[in-house]
């Protein structure tokens, strides 16, 4: 078969292209954006065309899947129409694909890519599988039996699911503008998990997850005593976390995890949970627990010179807290300095006092002004990145052409947080701090 991905660097877009490859069709695809993202690396090794203008032809039975962030007047959108290929809608085409195999779906409003990710990398290291992970990160063989797919709620797109084994890592009010309250997006949920064959591991924790009408097989877990799986004697280290798990009042297991904050540990855990329900030993699972690297752009380290940057994904306010207590818990002894490029006008200002608590746990706090794709400034009058700064004390307005506004934090660790693009701003910042260097030398 031939497919035509409209938005192939989009993080989902980029991992479902790489996946048709890997099975064998023939794949090309179209994107608005010229630059170098992230989420073309896997498209180049495969050597998957990206074009960027109106001007390839394409052939009458190739399948056509795009992305939600492209409208429907968008002109590439437009041409396959009028050349009347068929298109199939991208979470469909998804769910075609992971019904082929024995299939693990994770979902929640924060915490799927990692618990998705360290789900792959035991598998991997044990039994082999394939994986949809939506940092562009994708991988299918017709050799492997289970199918890792990070599940999302945006636009409701894990309802064309039908997973073996499924995660609900937690539920938050998030992308209300595709839900009308939190009973609509827990409602959502739900129909993920009855859609699960055999087991739905479950964050216990999470008042709203709680609230859940289960009919499969089900297992919680999490800190409180009331879980069927039990995280204690928790330890955070500047080297990771500690922790033992029991599981109906039993010590399962003792575990190590080069992670920070809970949120990861609970992200470990719902890991854990599944491969042991796919009867992976539990010594495997320790093991490879340990050696673990995390997604792209989850919680990313690199330092240059005194200065640590970190890079991270978060961006919504539980998340931006929860990335924020991973770098005290790392750098203990480091001044803090948070840098948010708030993504959509819809979410900055329906959660604009969350972000404002959230970001206030840093020493210091800068914003760049908001970057979106999908929806038009015009239809958000007065949301701007400064009604989050004008409410935070000392807090400032970045960009690249004002990098020098962290001159004074060449001893800091410097947090990058945003689901937009942040590398400009951090090429900046290494490029700065290189001058800087050669000035002192």
């Amino acid at each position: 078969m031939k497919y035509y991905c409209i938005g192939i660097k989009g993080t989902g877009m980029s991992t479902l292209a790489q996946i048709l490859h890997d099975l064998g069709h023939e794949v090309s695809g179209y994107d608005d954006a010229v630059g170098y993202k992230f989420t073309q690396k896997g498209l180049d090794e495969r050597n998957i065309p990206i074009y960027y203008d109106q001007t390839h032809p394409i052939d009458k039975d190739t399948i056509v899947t795009y992305s939600v962030a492209f409208s429907e007047d968008h002109k590439e959108l437009q041409r396959v129409k009028n050349l009347g290929l068929k298109i199939m809608k991208y979470n469909e085409l998804m769910g075609n694909v992971i019904n082929m195999f024995r299939s693990i779906g994770v979902s929640g409003t924060h915490g799927k890519t990692t618990t998705s990710s360290i789900i792959k990398h035991i598998l991997e290291e044990t039994i082999g599988c394939n994986y949809f992970i939506g940092a562009g990160d994708g991988f299918v063989s017709a050799k492997n039996d289970y199918f890792v797919v990070e599940s999302d709620e945006f636009n409701r797109h894990f309802t064309a699911y039908h997973p073996m084994y499924s995660v609900i890592t937690n539920i938050e009010e998030e992308h209300m503008e595709c839900y009308k309250d939190i009973d609509d997006i827990r409602n959502t949920f739900q129909i993920f998990a009855n859609q699960t064959s055999r087991l739905v591991v479950l964050n216990g924790d999470n008042q709203e997850v709680r609230k859940l009408e289960i009919k499969p097989k089900k297992i919680y877990f999490g800190f409180n005593f009331n879980n069927d799986a039990v995280i204690k004697n928790l330890k955070l280290t500047e080297e990771g976390s500690r922790f033992d798990l029991f599981i109906d009042e039993e010590l399962y297991g003792s575990f190590e995890v080069p992670l920070y904050g809970k949120h990861m540990v609970l992200d470990a855990t719902a890991a854990i949970l599944i491969c042991r329900e796919i009867e992976i030993p539990k010594e495997k699972i320790y093991e490879n627990l340990k050696t673990f690297k995390n997604a792209t752009r989850r919680f990313a380290i690199e330092k240059i010179n005194k200065t640590i940057i970190i890079d991270d994904y978060a961006h919504h306010p539980s998340e931006i807290k929860a990335t924020l207590e991973a770098c005290k818990q790392k750098y203990p002894n480091k001044r803090i300095v948070a840098i948010f490029k708030p993504n959509t006008y819809s979410r900055t200002k329906d959660f604009t006092e969350d972000f404002i608590s959230a970001l206030k746990t840093a020493d210091r706090v800068l914003l760049t002004e908001i970057d979106c794709n999908r929806e038009k400034q015009e239809d958000y009058p007065g949301i701007t990145s400064h009604i989050i700064t004008d409410k935070i004390e000392g807090a400032e307005i970045i960009d690249e052409d004002h990098i020098d506004l962290l001159d004074d934090e060449e001893d800091s660790v410097i947090c990058f947080m945003s689901c937009a693009y942040v590398d400009k701003l951090i090429n900046k910042l290494k490029e700065r701090r290189i001058e800087q260097a050669k000035k002192d030398e």
